[in-house]
């Protein structure tokens, strides 16, 4: 079982404004998988004593700019991604959070419909901007522990977007407008714990626009059950694989099944299907078979491999079984395209985003797919183009020796490990915040 700590609601204070204050009164428990660290005893800090994380901002971008104070937005004007969704049903996400979340608001403006994060994005932000500071000064000066303290600012992040794009939500009666808070990577082996820290999760955010992630791991299967069981919407992430996705589906729908809802239309769900680090595995692999056919396939496999998982999704979401459930509300789980930047420099800077548009889909891009789409991308029905040709690429793939079953657990190993070092990382950040505060103090 996971180590659970108890973390008090967020301070209504260092909210963005009144409005933001959080609805509920319980307590947030932090689910992790080892032993917390204790803070050390404070004495109380003026601001200007407190040490940023890293005085240095991060790069400036042209979507979006983390300050390290103020907001620095402008309005933009009407661009590709509202013709996106308007033309071809697709939601254009933002794969990224920082404070001040007010940064969103061009974005919202500019089509973005929703955020994504995650912990390595989490680490990101913390670690370099002192945006934080205040209220990470007032949790040493309650004596939180640090990954209690590391749940708080999370949340306070999470909610504080949650409200920006409720009136998203709200327009589209619960069919976008998300925004994703992950559960700690350390549960990724961790069946009960993970559905003990996603009901939390969803208790202390409080916001009805809020996707509780759960990786797609073997043994978090039964928690995505479990949880949409429980009236909860989820975010599934890390799925690498088409066998690994039709397990994904298949729990959503016992999860919706199993919920005894006769409303099931506020319980939703997306399925994050990676894409750019399939090619990056694949590609290494098509190099060390160094034959012609090889390495003419190197760029095309996480495409193809993402249109047979859109025609997996239609197949699924459909007949007997899926009717019965549309009768009570449901909606589907719709496919997510994640990790859409492009690794490889001699690949168009769109790759992960152009070929896949489709209706009753949402594309969560970082800054550089998102500036490059709004740019020059081109809007028009993709994922279904070629399905022939997807198949070819895919049924090629395998002839050559490319075992799909093993590259989608080598990228889920790999996920799950590179989210368990970000988390380690911003918790030995903050450990070290807190140890200079205490010097300061002293």
């Amino acid at each position: 079982m996971a180590t659970i700590s108890k973390l008090s609601t967020p301070n209504p204070a260092a909210s963005l404004s009144s409005s933001f204050k959080p609805r509920s009164s319980s307590s947030l428990k932090c689910f992790l998988g080892f032993p917390s660290r204790p803070l050390f005893n404070s004495k109380l800090l003026s601001s200007s004593t407190l040490p940023s994380i890293n005085n240095h901002p991060s790069k400036s971008s042209l979507a979006v700019k983390c300050s390290l104070v103020d907001g620095n937005g402008s309005s933009v004007k009407r661009t590709t991604l509202h013709d996106l969704y308007e033309k071809e049903g697709q939601s254009p996400w933002y794969d990224n959070l920082c404070r001040p979340v007010t940064d969103l608001l061009p974005l919202i403006e500019s089509g973005v419909r929703g955020v994504t994060s995650n912990p390595a994005i989490f680490q990101k932000a913390i670690s370099s901007s002192n945006a934080y500071n205040d209220q990470f000064r007032e949790l040493v000066q309650s004596e939180k522990d640090i990954e209690s303290a590391y749940w708080e600012l999370v949340v306070k992040d999470i909610q504080d977007a949650c409200k920006l794009f409720e009136p998203i939500y709200d327009q589209t009666d619960g069919g976008d407008g998300y925004v994703s808070v992950e559960v700690s990577p350390r549960l990724a082996d961790d069946t009960t714990g993970t559905i003990e820290a996603a009901k939390y999760l969803h208790k202390v955010v409080d916001r009805p626009n809020v996707y509780i992630k759960i990786p797609a791991t073997a043994p978090c299967i039964p928690s995505i059950k479990e949880v949409i069981a429980n009236g909860i919407s989820v975010n599934v992430t890390l799925i690498f694989s088409i066998a690994r996705y039709e397990a994904v589906i298949d729990a959503y729908l016992d999860g919706l099944e199993a919920s005894g809802l006769s409303d099931l239309s506020r319980v939703t769900s997306v399925a994050s299907f990676f894409v750019s680090r399939v090619d990056t595995l694949i590609d290494k692999l098509l190099e060390s078979i160094g034959t012609p056919e090889a390495l003419d396939l190197r760029g095309k496999a996480a495409v193809a491999q993402a249109a047979l998982a859109y025609r997996l999704y239609q197949k699924k979401f459909s007949g007997p079984r899926w009717e019965a459930l549309v009768k009570k509300g449901a909606k589907k789980q719709r496919l997510l395209w994640a990790s859409t930047s492009v690794k490889n420099p001699a690949y168009p800077d769109t790759l992960y985003v152009a070929p896949l548009i489709g209706p009753d889909t949402v594309s969560t891009m970082p800054d550089q797919a998102l500036q490059a789409f709004v740019d020059h991308g081109t809007v028009s029905r993709t994922i279904d183009a070629n399905v022939s040709e997807a198949e070819g690429i895919y049924s090629a793939l395998e002839k050559l020796g490319i075992d799909w079953g093993k590259v989608g657990a080598q990228l889920e190993d790999e996920g799950v490990e590179s989210f368990k070092k970000s988390f380690d990382s911003l918790l030995d950040t903050l450990q070290e915040k807190a140890n200079t505060l205490k010097f300061v103090a002293s």
